[in-house]
């Protein structure tokens, strides 16, 4: 019964990528059946952000700078030019929220290794504007922590911290303005709930990690006990 069931599964797939093909955002070549969201070769040449100890690496180094943190990772780099840069625009832009969760499963897998998830009690995606929100109809971080979630079994929290201003778009802000952007637009509520609490927040691009360290900062000013880790899936990188 499982024999034909499988085949049953596989004809079906078949019979989908046949009428609408499936293709890998970065280079664009049809996708094999066996191949979700990016072909093989993508992966494999993926830029992978070097895996050097959690707690001291580039990464967790630039928020040190600004608010108190335990370790943070990122999966790859990319820049504007980059054909990599249309993994994240399919996650945010496209419609294709499972690619987050796909790639939140790889890296994860990935990090286990380092016992990155082992003092963690609880995720918490960087929440959108509703305005955003609705307009895109999903959170690309919320995706993101799926992943995670389907490879650690540690919950995701989606109604603590809320994001009260919809501030501009920051990418053609400089370093300066885009902590200026973010300063204050985030509240929490239930502050109670995150007591003693290792939290790891979750985001899907950083580039000066702005909109991060403000999230960060109101949960360690509204919260008792609490600490903070960061995961990433891209961080831009200048040519």
């Amino acid at each position: 019964m499982k024999n034909n069931i499988s085949r049953l599964q596989i004809w079906w797939k078949s019979f989908c990528d046949t009428l609408f093909p499936r293709q890998c955002p970065v280079c664009g070549r049809r996708l094999a059946l066996t191949e979700s969201h990016v072909c093989a070769t993508c992966l494999y040449r993926l830029p992978i952000v070097p895996c050097s100890a959690p707690t001291d690496n580039a990464i967790t180094k630039t928020f040190e700078r600004f608010m108190p943190i335990e370790k943070a990772t990122a999966m790859f780099y990319y820049h504007h030019e980059s054909p990599y840069r249309q993994i994240l625009f399919s996650l945010k832009y496209e419609g294709n929220p499972q690619i987050g969760r796909e790639f939140g499963r790889m890296w994860s897998r990935r990090l286990l290794s380092q016992h990155f998830f082992d003092d963690i009690d609880l995720l918490i995606p960087l929440p959108l504007a509703n305005k955003r929100k609705r307009k895109r109809g999903y959170n690309q971080s919320e995706w993101i922590a799926k992943g995670i979630t389907d490879v650690t079994g540690i919950p995701v929290e989606t109604g603590i911290v809320r994001r009260t201003v919809s501030n501009p778009t920051q990418t053609r802000l400089s370093k300066t303005e885009r902590h200026v952007n973010v300063e204050g637009i985030f509240q929490v509520s239930h502050a109670e709930r995150l007591k003693g609490k290792h939290i790891l927040l979750i985001d899907d691009v950083m580039t000066t990690g702005a909109t991060l360290i403000s999230c960060g900062r109101t949960l360690l000013a509204q919260t008792e006990d609490t600490r903070i880790s960061v995961f990433v899936l891209a961080k831009t990188m200048q040519r």
